[in-house]
């Protein structure tokens, strides 16, 4: 099976680097799918799941908040603001992160607030999702509990 590379950096480490055979990336509208010899493309990311598959291995997921995807036929890199591994991501903080975030709603915020409550939640329900995905980390302390380069 065909193969393209895939450098995958956030805006403080590198997320990951290697021969893949495919990739789903949340584009602004909508799910991308991205094979060897796909058409270059230039597209801005949406906050959500990224999947890579690997010819051997199991698929990996991550979760973005966001950034920026360059195709080339064999070449893919992917520029996040932030992304987490799915077993980087401390499932407790997560849920505790969106009901922090959906109590806070609920008491009654100005417009502003409001918004940037809802992206808190939206954020969270990511990581929950992608973090179950491989059994993602389940404690407070160890991998996950990093936020500088964490979905909060």
């Amino acid at each position: 099976m065909a193969s393209m590379r895939l450098d995958f950096v956030s805006q403080d480490h590198l997320v990951f680097t290697g021969d893949v055979t495919e990739i789903m990336a949340p584009g602004i509208e909508g799910e991308l799918g991205i094979r060897p010899r796909h058409a270059p493309l230039i597209t801005v990311l949406a906050p959500g799941e990224v999947q890579v598959k690997r010819e051997q291995g199991e698929d990996i997921f991550f979760a973005v908040s966001g950034g920026w995807m360059e195709v080339l036929p064999s070449q893919v890199t992917i520029l996040a603001r932030t992304a987490e591994r799915s077993d980087e991501i401390d499932i407790q903080r997560a849920e505790a992160a969106r009901i922090r975030a959906e109590e806070l709603l609920a008491q009654g915020v100005d417009r502003q607030d409001r918004a940037a409550l809802e992206m808190q939640i939206r954020r969270s329900q990511i990581r929950l999702r992608v973090g179950r995905r491989q059994g993602g980390w389940r404690g407070s302390t160890g991998p996950g509990s990093d936020t500088t380069s964490r979905i909060d």
